[in-house]
């Protein structure tokens, strides 16, 4: 039987102190309906990860070992676990994200009735992110280019992975929203084609099909056949015990990373993300307006958005060229 850790509702935690919970303790609290239902509802598997990881911290670090403990945390306790953050010298980010974990877990058990009372995590302040740009490297024009140019037309892979590159570098997808791509979402309306592309928490944004991906999804489709299931992938598996299933997201990354390493592009920390803060970089540099940037991208607050607006950081729009002697 695991060891039950009692619980003090006023403790005096010292930064760097850890107040164990084991696997099975967790798993327990995890497993109650409240809880459970709040970790299934979040559909993006990466944040439901990430929170998880954050729920698993904060119930360690306080000594929960049941869930109707989660009744009696107060903001005290929230503050001491963000000091401890802070003191582990993790990032502003990753302590904001642990802190809106731990608040969307509460707001599900406040409409539960499962506590009573406020939000221990309302009131809390958050750290500042200092850098208004974003840490998510884009590609230059040229790069964009070989990338999409990388894969050969003379095989159903190539000719698959230029039209799934195309649709990233032209719409600025997610992963998970490229992946999720059904022949079905390749929808008409009023006379110019779409992509019905499914966000996060289930939000639906119709974006216009960039002539170049269309070209490209048209000439994969027409080599790839059997596709008489409109509600069929749009991206498929070609290899293994997959083939013919959805492309997943980690074999779309799979995807981007191998043609990246052949076009020759080394940019530490690239990743399929890294097509998307382009696709953004590029429409903002080309004068389009933010506020439709961030409906385009399915941003929920237009301060992410501007984390993509690096026209203030290009070196020929410098002081430096502007000095005549």
């Amino acid at each position: 039987m695991p060891e039950v850790i009692p619980f003090d509702p006023n403790p005096v935690i010292t930064p760097g102190e850890s107040r164990r919970l084991t696997a099975a303790q967790f798993h327990s609290i995890s497993q109650v309906p409240e809880l459970h239902q709040w970790f299934a509802n979040l559909q993006n598997q990466r944040t439901r990860r990430a929170y998880r990881a954050d729920i698993t911290d904060f119930t360690q670090y306080i000594g929960i070992s049941g869930p109707e403990e989660f009744a009696i945390v107060t903001r005290a306790h929230v503050l001491a676990w963000r000091t401890e953050l802070s003191n582990r010298g993790l990032s502003g980010a990753t302590i904001r994200r642990k802190l809106a974990a731990l608040a969307s877990l509460f707001d599900h058990l406040l409409e539960t009735n499962s506590v009573e009372g406020g939000n221990p995590v309302h009131g809390v302040k958050r750290p500042k992110i200092e850098s208004n740009e974003g840490k998510t490297p884009a590609l230059g024009d040229d790069q964009a280019k070989s990338l999409m140019s990388a894969p050969p037309l003379f095989s159903l892979k190539g000719m698959r992975d230029q039209a799934l590159i195309a649709v990233l570098l032209y719409h600025g997808l997610r992963r998970e929203e490229a992946s999720l791509l059904s022949l079905s979402d390749l929808q008409d309306r009023r006379g110019i084609k779409h992509l019905r592309v499914s966000g996060k928490g289930g939000k639906v944004r119709y974006l216009p099909l960039h002539p170049v991906a269309a070209e490209r999804i048209h000439a994969y489709l027409e080599v790839d056949g059997r596709r008489a299931d409109q509600n069929g992938p749009l991206f498929r598996s070609l290899k293994g015990k997959t083939i013919g299933q959805r492309l997943s997201a980690n074999g779309i990354y799979l995807v981007v990373m191998s043609w990246a390493l052949r076009a020759g592009i080394n940019v530490p920390g690239l990743g399929v993300h890294g097509l998307r803060a382009t696709a953004a970089t590029n429409a903002l540099e080309h004068e389009a307006d933010i506020a439709k940037v961030q409906v385009w991208l399915g941003h929920a607050n237009i301060s992410t958005t501007r984390l993509y607006d690096r026209r203030g950081q290009r070196p020929e729009d410098s002081p430096t060229f502007k000095v005549r002697y």
